[in-house]
């Protein structure tokens, strides 16, 4: 369990280099518990921050909505 909110865009940078969307949705259950439902996006990024001006573009993205890993 984490120890704040999931953000809601996930960057990942794969093997290759290439960098990778997530797209995260939290809900809560009848008891309160976080359930997160991750989204891969089929789009594939030379850079993050070609990732984060697809989901600014795309899912109207703020600034400190993002997670790197």
């Amino acid at each position: 369990m984490t120890d704040g909110p999931v953000r809601p865009f996930l960057i990942t940078k794969d093997e290759s280099g290439a960098f990778r969307l997530t797209v995260r949705d939290t809900r809560y259950n009848s008891q309160d518990y976080p359930v997160v439902t991750s989204h891969l996006q089929d789009e594939i990024f030379p850079t993050a921050g070609a990732a984060k001006a697809f989901a600014k573009e795309k899912f109207n993205a703020k600034t400190g909505e993002y997670a790197m890993k």
